[in-house]
């Protein structure tokens, strides 16, 4: 499929997320970013794998980084995507139009159309955003080529209902393990039943009271929760071992070992394993270009409670915020659809607040 990025945002919408690009599969569609690039003199394209890069190279005093991903969650019959009205609000209905492609619209749109912004911009858009750490475009990208990542500020297009959330929380996933004696169950009392053992760590879960942490002005909301349990080989078998499968989102005001290390105490004399862990971002607001684009595009900021990909940027010691349209509750949702007002409220904010005068 071409790409007509002289088209509208809502139009360039539909258009990318009906070239479906499942993790893995986003090929066709980082082709189709990059053949609609090609022409625009103005630019100079880069392509790492599946990811496309576009910057100027206009010599402003400043540089922000504009990022966004162009893989999504597995469909479930939800393309090709429509147009539908609810409660007399009209969406686009369709996997990708909430996480992340509508965002990806209109980034290439104002990539295409501002030949002189006020600030130099690098426009990343990258594979493999929803799957795992080691696979993902944008660390990948940061590997293979640090200097792209030489900014001021970043903005990644995650759907924030088109109003600015700062920095991130922090993740962190953890197994917990019981243990015990296998037997027959008939003869129980031979063994020693390791699920039976996870109890104290299910009231730890339960009882935990989450944090409400205020950083640089924004508070962030923790969560502990299990996500998962497992044990046993066979109905008739008592089990020797039994693992909870834990999951803390963490306010940026921690790394994540001091994460870690919070976990250990909560649940000291089991044997923990750290599945993964993510560093967190702290919300970036007070940079002269983070004030200026909260001052174009209006409202007040907001936090991030998930993880997002502004951490990479803010490991890197750049300022990042996230800033796109859609419901973040609607994102991976079989009925996942964005309103189209936010779309061009998006596209209004960023293109104000890129067409101020060189700084």
């Amino acid at each position: 499929m071409t790409l007509d990025l002289t088209a509208s945002s809502l139009d360039l919408t539909r258009m990318i997320c009906d070239i479906e690009s499942v993790s893995g599969n986003e090929t066709a569609l980082a082709d189709a970013i990059e053949r609609a690039l090609a022409g625009f003199d103005h630019l100079e394209i880069i392509r790492d794998g599946d990811t496309v890069v576009a910057r100027t190279h206009l010599g402003r005093a400043q540089r922000v980084v504009i990022a966004g991903h162009i893989d999504t969650v597995p469909l479930n019959r939800n393309l090709p995507t429509r147009f539908e009205t609810i409660d007399g609000v009209d969406y686009l209905w369709g996997r990708g139009t909430v996480d992340m492609k509508a965002g990806v619209a209109v980034q290439l749109k104002l990539a295409a159309e501002l030949t002189a912004p006020g600030v130099d911009v690098t426009w990343m858009w990258y594979d493999h955003e929803e799957v795992s750490d080691d696979l993902n475009g944008l660390g990948r990208l940061a590997r293979n080529r640090p200097d792209l990542f030489e900014g001021d500020f970043a903005i990644l297009g995650e759907p924030t209902n088109s109003r600015i959330e700062g920095g991130c929380n922090g993740n962190v996933r953890i197994e917990i393990r019981t243990f015990g004696l296998r037997a027959h169950s008939a003869r129980s009392w031979v063994g020693d039943n390791a699920i039976h053992k996870v109890g104290p760590i299910i009231d730890i879960l339960a009882a935990y009271q989450p944090r409400e942490v205020e950083v640089e002005g924004l508070v962030y909301r923790e969560g502990l929760n299990a996500v998962g349990i497992s044990g046993g080989i066979a109905g008739n078998v008592i089990p020797d071992e039994c693992m909870v499968h834990v999951n803390y989102r963490f306010a940026p005001s921690r790394s994540s070992a001091e994460a870690v290390l919070h976990l250990e105490e909560l649940f000291e004399g089991y044997e923990i394993t750290i599945v993964d862990q993510a560093e967190g971002a702290r919300p970036g607001l007070d940079a002269v270009l983070a004030q200026e684009f909260l001052a174009a595009v209006g409202g007040e900021a907001r936090p991030k409670y998930g993880w997002t990909d502004v951490a990479r940027f803010s490991a890197l010691g750049i300022p990042a915020v996230n800033y796109g349209p859609g419901d973040p509750l609607k994102a991976h949702a079989d009925d996942e659809r964005v309103a189209l007002h936010q779309i061009t409220e998006c596209e209004d904010g960023l293109r104000s607040w890129l067409s101020a005068p060189a700084r």
